[in-house]
């Protein structure tokens, strides 16, 4: 099987590209075929090297090698010329002098289906030899495929028998006025210089597949086996698109989630492995994919399912290669590595702690800034509104009678939580009322893992500092509002 993965440097690597690729990627890898990698430039108003330098570098980052490439379209436009003119040379071409805006407006008028209808009347009234006249005088014209009769077929590896009639196709235009070749001209060409054997592309592209199809017939070039996969929507059902959030492959890396998680998720993005796994390595990707198990249907992109999975693969890494990802994360939120780099035991055990319930790198490097950073910025609205502010001076009270027993606490788990138990019971409240209020205090935040390993990993002497500035910070809050 040869394959290929053939992005427009028009843009970055969408999610809906990158599934692709995969797809592709596990066929060639499963049948120990191979995967050519090429780049459909020859848009060049809108092609850029930093799209192309983006596309590359996300096929990388999902560990998506290639084994052929990158070739660029833009280096075969003097083939896809000469096969234009090779289709005109034996009269399955015509040339089309029209100007495109009055042929269309023509076409209407005169109740026509099509405007290469009338493009082609006007090709044989016309005749050859006067077409060739008018071209040598260089007159501006495109060339179009004369589309003939009958019905144009084949059978997909994803929906089965297919067939278009011919009369709904138009004699699609190959080679532009200026020129440069169509894109359907340019894909064939390329496929099949590439020896090409399958192509797996989105259902966007079906309308295409019936006019690539009679252009390999017309070239004599061997058809390629198709299929073509679900497209992606967002949970409203509408195509996937910006609006509905990060659609870049770089996107997601920078938001804080592994490559193999999402390349995890994007197999199961209309396929499925005829069982219950959710979490496959590649590996396991590879030995399981087959095209007869995509689904025709389009597929939902649940963010929730993305980071949930990702949880679950971050939860699952060595602890050691979890935090050497945290490290970065917390360098972006303004952290210095020297703050906290000392005791690479304690960060460990920090990241150990964390590692198990973050959804993201960038989720956990937000979990770990109450134990790196010296001070805290401030406290949660939302918690203190529920833990500190009904009850503000009895608050103040917990929290210096807790720094009081803490003290002198021996700081392990076990001792710590019969201390703070026993403040509880010693004034006559429910534990939460003193934990709550004792985990605002230590981390400013109303979750956390928990308390008694909060306190561990903080340390006696962070943890009394930031119970003293809690209740003077309580204490000043209400001289203000007295």
């Amino acid at each position: 099987m040869r394959l290929r993965f053939p992005p427009s440097p028009t843009g970055y690597l969408h999610v809906g590209g990158a599934r692709t690729a995969l797809f592709n990627w596990l066929l060639a890898r499963q049948s120990g075929g191979t995967l050519v990698l090429r780049i459909e430039d020859t848009d060049r108003a809108r092609s850029s090297e930093e799209h192309t330098r983006a596309i590359l570098d996300g096929m990388r980052w999902l560990g998506l090698d290639w084994d052929e490439g990158p070739y660029f379209q833009s280096d075969g436009v003097e083939r896809h010329r000469a096969q234009a003119r090779q289709l005109l040379a034996e009269g399955k071409a015509y040339r089309d002098f029209s100007d495109p805006t009055e042929l269309r407006t023509a076409a209407e008028a005169a109740g026509l289906g099509h405007p290469s209808v009338l493009a082609r009347r006007r090709a044989q009234e016309m005749g050859e030899n006067e077409a060739e006249r008018r071209a040598e005088a260089g007159e501006s014209h495109a060339i179009r495929l004369r589309v003939p009769d009958g019905s144009t077929g084949w059978r997909d590896m994803v929906h089965g028998p297919m067939r278009f009639q011919n009369e709904d196709l138009d004699d699609l235009v190959i080679l532009r006025a200026d020129g440069s070749p169509i894109y359907n001209l340019a894909v064939v060409s390329d496929d099949a210089e590439q020896r090409i054997t399958h192509v797996v592309r989105g259902d966007d592209h079906l309308s295409n597949t019936p006019k690539q199809i009679l252009l390999y017939r017309a070239l004599g070039l061997p058809v390629p086996e198709f299929g073509h996969v679900p497209m992606i929507l967002g949970p409203d059902g509408k195509r996937l698109s910006k609006r509905h959030g990060a659609t870049a492959v770089e996107d997601y890396a920078g938001l804080g989630f592994l490559p193999e998680a999402m390349v995890n998720f994007l197999a199961l993005l209309g396929w499925n492995p005829g069982d219950e796994r959710e979490m496959m390595t590649r590996d396991e990707l590879v030995g399981a994919f087959s095209m007869d198990r995509v689904q025709r249907k389009s597929a939902v992109f649940d963010t929730g399912k993305l980071e949930w999975l990702n949880g679950q693969y971050l939860a699952s890494i060595p602890t050691e290669v979890a935090a050497e990802l945290l490290v970065p994360r917390l360098e972006e939120l303004g952290v210095d590595p020297s703050a906290w780099a000392g005791d690479q035991t304690a960060f460990l055990a920090l990241v150990a702690l964390l590692q198990v319930r973050a959804r993201t790198t960038v989720d956990m490097a937000q979990q770990a800034l109450p134990f790196v950073v010296p001070e805290l910025e401030g406290y949660e609205e939302s918690a203190v509104a529920k833990h500190w502010a009904k009850d503000p001076e009895g608050v103040i009270g917990r929290l210096k009678r807790l720094h009081k027993v803490l003290a002198d606490t021996p700081w392990d788990e076990g001792a710590l939580e019969k201390a703070v138990r026993g403040v509880a019971a010693e004034l006559e409240v429910g534990a939460g009322k003193v934990i709550h209020p004792l985990r605002l205090a230590v981390t400013g935040r109303g979750n956390s893992p928990g308390i008694f390993e909060v306190l561990v990993l903080l340390g006696r002497e962070r943890t009394l500092e930031r119970l003293v500035i809690a209740w003077e910070h309580l204490t000043q809050q209400g001289a203000e509002s007295a």
